[in-house]
C-alpha cells in the first residue's frame, strides 16, 4: 500500500527508489558532511537509484532544503514518519524557526515490496516549480511525508546537478517484483476445508486397517530399536566428559563459523561454504539455497549437522560393528527426514508455491496423501510413478512367447524366435521372488530378453507366483526343487536337450547357486552347462547396508508379522528397499506427492519397483536367517535336500555380473563370492547400480564395463589394474555364453511336447499384493 495513501501501490511518474533496509544510523545523509550514509548491511533489494542514495533530490538547479533527510526504517519505523507527516499536514502551520529559508516540495514515499520481502520506499521528484518559501499548500504536504530534520544541513552543500530528463526516467533501474497475489478469502476457505477433509480420510483409512487387523496394525516398534542403537552412540560420548566437550567444541566452532559467513553474506558478500556440500544434491536445486542467505543458512547448517552426528557413529570407537552399522543406518533416515527441502517454511520452492497457489497444491496433496494410505491399507504407499500409464502385457512385458507349463510356484515362458537359427543350448533364466521378472522385458528399447531372442538364443524364464497363505510352508527346497529343477525338466521336454545355460538374478542368483551345489553332488550335474549371475551373492560377509536389517530381535519381528498371514507383504521390502536410498525413493516424493501436489511422471522402472510381491514365510525365514544372518552357503554348512552344499564343487564356467554402485550385492560382495566356486570364474562389473548396471541396452548404453580376468588378490587390487570399456556388456557376456555353440533350427513355442497355455508374460505375473 502507497504510504501516501495511495490504494494502488504504483508509482507515479518522477518518483526515484530509495532502498530502505538500512540500519538505523545509516538511513540518512550526515547532516555535516552531506556525504551518502555508510554501505547497509541488510539484504540488498532490487534495484539501485543514485539519486536516491545520495541524500539529494533532482531538481532543476534548486538547492534541495538544507538538512533534509531521508532516514527511513522497515515496517513500523516508516508508518510512524507517516503519522507524523499527517498530524504537520492538518496543522497547517509555518515551517518551523530552524527549517530552511529555501523552498521545497513534498517528497511523499511510496512503499513496495521488493526481492526477499524487503520494503521499498519510492520518493517522489519535487516539482518543476518552487513551493512558496513561508507557507506549504496542502497538496505538498500529502501523508506520508517525511520530517525536516532539527537542525539545517551544512550551508556549504551544493544543489545536485538538474537531470537531462524527467526523474521518472530513472524508475526502470529500480523495477520492484511482482507483488504476491492479493488474499483470496473465500478461496482459503474452501482449500482448508478440503485439506481438513482430506487428512479426516487419511485418518479414517489407518484406524479401518487398526481394527480390521490389516497390515498398520501389524508394524514392529522400531521406535525402541532405534532408541537402543542411538543409545549406546551417546553412551560412548557421556563416559568420557572431556571427549563429550571436544565433540561439542567442534560444531560450535562450525557453527559460529557460519553465522559469520551468513554476516558477510547478508551485506553482499559471496562467502565460500562452510559446511562441505555434495557435488550434486536434487533437493537443493533451486537457486535461493545459495543466493538468499537465509536458506543458504538453513542448507548450511543442515550439512553441518548431520555430518557432525554421523562423525559421532563413525568414531564411536567402543561399538561393535553390527551396532555402528544400525546407528548409521538410522542416523541417514534421521537426517534424510529432517532436511530443510521437506517443509514448507524452509524450503524457497515450497514456500513460494504455496503462496502463489494460496494452499492448493497442499490439498491437491492430502488427497493424494489419503488414497496412499488405503491404498496401503493402513499404511503409507508413496506413490512413485503415474500407474495409470502402465498395463503389463500391453506396454511392459511385451516381447511375444508363450506359457508352456504352470505349476503352483511358477509358469515357464518360452519366447518366440526372430532368427532363421538358434544356439543348440537354450536359456533359461532365474529371476528374483521379491520382484517381478519384467524387469528383464520393461519395454522393447530396454528388453533384455528381445535382445537375447533377437542374438539368436532360445529364451525361457521363470515367473514366479505372488505367494499367498497358501505357499507359506514352500522353503529354500522347494523353491530349488519345484522350481529350478523342475524347470530344467521341462526345457528338455520342450526341446529335447538334456542341458541348459543358466541366469540368475539378484536372490534368484543366489537360489540358482544353491542349486549348482546340489546338482553337483548327483547323478546329473552337466544338467546346467554355464551360469550367469547378475548381482548376486553367495558370500554375505559384505552385504552392505540390508545387514542393518538382519539380528535376531529384527528377525524374529518379521517373522511375527509372517505368522499373522503366511507371507511377508510385497509393501514391506520395498519399504526397506527405499530406505537404502531415502532421499531419492521416500522423500523426494514426499515433496513431489504431498507438498507440492503434483502427481509424479509416468516412468516404467518405478513402475516396475511399486509392483511388489510378496513372500513366502518359510522361504524368507530361510534365506534371511541361513544367508544374511549366518552366511552358511560361503561357509559350507548350508544343507538343502539332506545334502551339505559345497561350492567348491562347481566347476562349470561362471560369468558373475556385479555392479560399482550396488547397495543391495555390493560389488565387492561378489568378487568375495566369486572364490568360492571350483571353477572358472569371470568377474566383470558394470557400472551404475543394482538395476541400471544390468538393463544398460546395447542400442543406448549409458554404462561402462570393466574386465580384469580371473579373481585373485583383492577387490581393490582388481579394479585398479582392471580395463575400461565403454557402453554395455551385453555383447561381451553373449560372446562368453555363445562360445564354440552349435546352432540349430529355430524352435517356435508349442512345436515340441508341452503345449501353449496362454500368451506371454502369463497370468502369476499380473497377480497384485
Amino acid at each position: 500500500m502507497d504510504a501516501a495513501g495511495s490504494k494502488s501501490g504504483r508509482r507515479k511518474p518522477g518518483r526515484a527508489v530509495v532502498p530502505e533496509a538500512r540500519r538505523p544510523q545509516d538511513s540518512a545523509t550526515s547532516a555535516k558532511s552531506g556525504k551518502p550514509a555508510a554501505k547497509r548491511a541488510a539484504i540488498p533489494t532490487a534495484g539501485k537509484d543514485k539519486s536516491a542514495g545520495s541524500g539529494k533530490a533532482p531538481g532543476k538547479g534548486k538547492a534541495v532544503e538544507k538538512g533534509k533527510a531521508v532516514a527511513r526504517d522497515t515496517g513500523a519505523g516508516t508508518i510512524k514518519a507517516a503519522e507524523k507527516a499527517r498530524s504537520a499536514d492538518k496543522s497547517k502551520s509555518a515551517p518551523a524557526s530552524n527549517a530552511p529559508s529555501k523552498p521545497t516540495g513534498a517528497v511523499p514515499p511510496v512503499m513496495t515490496k521488493g526481492r526477499a520481502g524487503v520494503i521499498e520506499v519510492s520518493v517522489a521528484a519535487p516539482p518543476a516549480k518552487p513551493a512558496p518559501a513561508k507557507t506549504a499548500p496542502a497538496k505538498t504536504a500529502a501523508k506520508g511525508t517525511i520530517p525536516p530534520p532539527a537542525k539545517p544541513a551544512a550551508a556549504s552543500e551544493r544543489p545536485a546537478p538538474a537531470p537531462e530528463r524527467p526523474a521518472a526516467a530513472n524508475q526502470n533501474a529500480a523495477t520492484p517484483e511482482p507483488a504476491l497475489p492479493a488474499l483470496d478469502v473465500e478461496k482459503l476457505t474452501q482449500v482448508s476445508t478440503e485439506i481438513l477433509t482430506e487428512s479426516g480420510k487419511a485418518g479414517a483409512a489407518i484406524l479401518k486397517a487398526l481394527e480390521t487387523g490389516e497390515t498398520a496394525s501389524l508394524v514392529p516398534d522400531e521406535g525402541a530399536e532405534i532408541a537402543k542403537t542411538l543409545g549406546a552412540v551417546a553412551q560412548y560420548w557421556l563416559q568420557d566428559p572431556k571427549r563429550l566437550v571436544e565433540a561439542q567444541k567442534n560444531i560450535s566452532l562450525d557453527l559460529i563459523t557460519l553465522w559469520n559467513a551468513t554476516l558477510h553474506h547478508v551485506s553482499g558478500d559471496k562467502p565460500e561454504p562452510v559446511a562441505p556440500m555434495p557435488a550434486r544434491d536434487a533437493r537443493f536445486a533451486d537457486p535461493d539455497w545459495n543466493e538468499h542467505p537465509y536458506f543458504n543458512f538453513l542448507k548450511q547448517a543442515y550439512f553441518l549437522g548431520s555430518n557432525w552426528v554421523q562423525g559421532l557413529v563413525d568414531k564411536a570407537e567402543t561399538l561393535d560393528d553390527h551396532t555402528k552399522l544400525k546407528a548409521a543406518f538410522y542416523v541417514r533416515q534421521l537426517a534424510s527426514a529432517l532436511s530443510p527441502s521437506n517443509f514448507v517454511m524452509t524450503n524457497p520452492e515450497l514456500l513460494r508455491t504455496t503462496i502463489q497457489e494460496q494452499g492448493e497444491n497442499i490439498a491437491r496433496g492430502m488427497k493424494m496423501l489419503a488414497e496412499d494410505i488405503d491404498a496401503g491399507k493402513g499404511e503409507l504407499r508413496i506413490r512413485q510413478t503415474d500407474g495409470s500409464a502402465f498395463e503389463v502385457g500391453k506396454n511392459l512385458a511385451t516381447t511375444p512367447g508363450k506359457v508352456v507349463f504352470r505349476n503352483e510356484l511358477f509358469e515357464l515362458i518360452q519366447y518366440t524366435p526372430t532368427t532363421e537359427t538358434v544356439f543348440k543350448t537354450p536359456l533359461l533364466i532365474v529371476p528374483p521372488w521379491i520382484n517381478k521378472f519384467y524387469i528383464l522385458d520393461l519395454n522393447p528399447e530396454k528388453s533384455f530378453i528381445r535382445w537375447a531372442v533377437s542374438q539368436g538364443l532360445t529364451v525361457f524364464i521363470i515367473s514366479w507366483i505372488n505367494p499367498d497363505a497358501r505357499h507359506r510352508t514352500y522353503d529354500f527346497e522347494a523353491y530349488m526343487k519345484k522350481g529350478v529343477l523342475e524347470a530344467i525338466r521341462q526345457i528338455e521336454e520342450a526341446t529335447g536337450e538334456k542341458s541348459v545355460d543358466t541366469i540368475g538374478y539378484c536372490v534368484g542368483g543366489t537360489l540358482l547357486a544353491v542349486t549348482l551345489a546340489y546338482i553337483a553332488q548327483g547323478k546329473r550335474p552337466e544338467r546346467i552347462r554355464s551360469a550367469t549371475f547378475f548381482t548376486t551373492q553367495v558370500d554375505f560377509t559384505h552385504a552392505g547396508e540390508l545387514l542393518a536389517f538382519v539380528d535376531e530381535q529384527q528377525i524374529a519381528a518379521v517373522e511375527e508379522i509372517m505368522g499373522k498371514f503366511g507371507y511377508l507383504p510385497g509393501e514391506k521390502m520395498a519399504g526397506a528397499f527405499n530406505m537404502l536410498r531415502p532421499n531419492d525413493l521416500i522423500w523426494s516424493y514426499m515433496v513431489n506427492n504431498y507438498l507440492k501436489g503434483k502427481q509424479p511422471p509416468a516412468f516404467d522402472l518405478l513402475f516396475w519397483n511399486s509392483d511388489s510381491t510378496r513372500m513366502a514365510e518359510a522361504n524368507h525365514s530361510y534365506y534371511l536367517r541361513n544367508c544374511y544372518l549366518h552366511n552358511r552357503l560361503a561357509k559350507g554348512e548350508m544343507v538343502i535336500g539332506g545334502r551339505k552344499l559345497d561350492l567348491k564343487k562347481v566347476t562349470i564356467p561362471i560369468y558373475n555380473l556385479a555392479a560399482k554402485e550396488d547397495h543391495i550385492a555390493p560389488a565387492k560382495s561378489v568378487f568375495v563370492g566369486s572364490a568360492l566356486f571350483g571353477g572358472p570364474v569371470t568377474y566383470v562389473m558394470a557400472g551404475s547400480g543394482h538395476i541400471a548396471g544390468v538393463i544398460n541396452p546395447a542400442s543406448k548404453p549409458k554404462y561402462q564395463y570393466w574386465t580384469g580376468g580371473p579373481v585373485r588378490g583383492t577387490f581393490e587390487q582388481w579394479v585398479n589394474q582392471a580395463t575400461e570399456h565403454p557402453g554395455t556388456w551385453w555383447p561381451n557376456w553373449l560372446d562368453w555364453v555363445t562360445k564354440g555353440g552349435k546352432r540349430v533350427a529355430a524352435r517356435t513355442p508349442g512345436d515340441g511336447k508341452l503345449k501353449p497355455l496362454a500368451d506371454a508374460p502369463g497370468t502369476y505375473v499380473r497377480i497384485k499384493s
